[in-house]
């Protein structure tokens, strides 16, 4: 930080009238830091000044001179704002008294990466301070998925440029870094793989830009066969805190959501299925039939990455029902006890017509 004083050397001897308000109006000049602000959020540039009477406040790009924001006279002076600004800027008014000139930018835009500078004015000296402004939109979700033979990794909203890589277990060379598409300056990133047949692995792929990354990752199915009404299903687990948690069946129906550490939500269908889910995110089923046999997806994600984990489930006995069981086999023997006693009595009956 550099700061550097300017004056007017005088005699004070010989002007000490004139010399006492040289001294009263001295401007500094003040090198501030880097401002990093997320895109089309708020971001707040920092500048204080020591506190007087009749505060003007100036804030300007560097180094063309765009208006930004403008206070004096105890008001803001939207007038000489430049267009780009206009609807996007305010002071902190309630703190102006106290020093604070801090200048609070709406919706940043990719445009508004710069230096800027805070021109301060009161009646104790004035003061510029220069603080620059790095903008970015950090990789905040990876999607991936597979349908067929191909699975594809994308991501949206990203600034700067991104990196896509990708990675598989066991290792394979797998190369392909996306295409890159731009809108309004923000970047969207894809890339397909083509699964070749008969190789089963579980592919993770990565997205960085700058000082955030994600990770997302998909694991080849795993079969469960299960002889009873009742199992768990497993989940790959994520560090925690796990931040969502969602299971589906068949890429289709919802059977539950949980987010953060929030109870979970079962969707009606399934509420009187589900038993319970375990703190690895692994999902206990109950009173299951041969109409639960299919593809079961655990989606699982912290602030740094996502695992999807697919199980495949059939029940092989699949009546399932105890209770239902249980009375088919009654009704078997009573059936049988029936139809043993109507032949005893038709064999009475005819010994009887024999002797007669």
């Amino acid at each position: 930080m550099n700061l550097r004083t300017f004056t007017w050397k005088m005699p004070l001897t010989k002007c000490p009238v004139f010399a006492l308000v040289l001294s009263t109006f001295l401007t500094t000049f003040n090198r501030g830091g880097a401002e990093v602000c997320l895109i089309m959020q708020s971001c707040i540039l920092p500048c204080s000044f020591k506190p007087g009477d009749d505060a003007v406040i100036h804030w300007v790009e560097d180094p063309d001179k765009t208006p930004v924001h403008s206070y004096y006279y105890n008001q803001d002076q939207v007038a000489l704002q430049g267009p780009r600004y206009r609807g996007r800027t305010s002071l902190f008014k309630d703190q102006i008294s106290r020093g604070n000139a801090s200048l609070l930018l709406r919706r940043t835009e990719v445009q508004d990466k710069g230096t800027y500078k805070c021109y301060t004015s009161t009646t104790t000296g004035n003061r510029e301070l220069f603080i620059s402004i790095d903008v970015e939109a950090p990789v905040r979700e990876v999607n991936i998925q597979k349908k067929e033979n191909i699975i594809t990794c994308s991501s949206e909203g990203i600034y700067p440029a991104p990196k896509l890589t990708w990675s598989t277990d066991p290792p394979s060379n797998v190369t392909d870094e996306g295409e890159l598409e731009t809108v309004q300056q923000i970047y969207n990133v894809k890339s397909s793989l083509v699964l070749s047949d008969g190789v089963a692995l579980d592919y993770s792929c990565t997205i960085s830009n700058g000082r955030r990354a994600r990770t997302a990752s998909w694991y080849k199915p795993t079969s469960i066969n299960v002889s009873n009404s009742e199992t768990t299903i497993p989940c790959k687990a994520t560090d925690p805190p796990r931040t969502r948690l969602v299971w589906t069946f068949n890429q289709s129906q919802v059977i539950l959501n949980q987010t953060g550490d929030s109870p979970y939500t079962a969707s009606e269908r399934w509420e009187k299925l589900v038993k319970a889910v375990l703190e690895s995110g692994d999902l206990t089923l109950q009173h299951l039939s041969s109409d639960h046999d299919g593809m079961y997806t655990c989606e699982q994600s912290n602030d740094e990455e996502t695992r999807i984990t697919n199980s495949v489930l059939r029940i092989e006995n699949s009546s399932g029902n105890p209770a239902l069981i249980a009375g088919v086999v009654v009704g078997v023997i009573l059936a049988i006890i029936f139809v043993v006693l109507l032949i005893k009595r038709k064999s009475i009956c005819k010994n009887r017509a024999s002797v007669l």
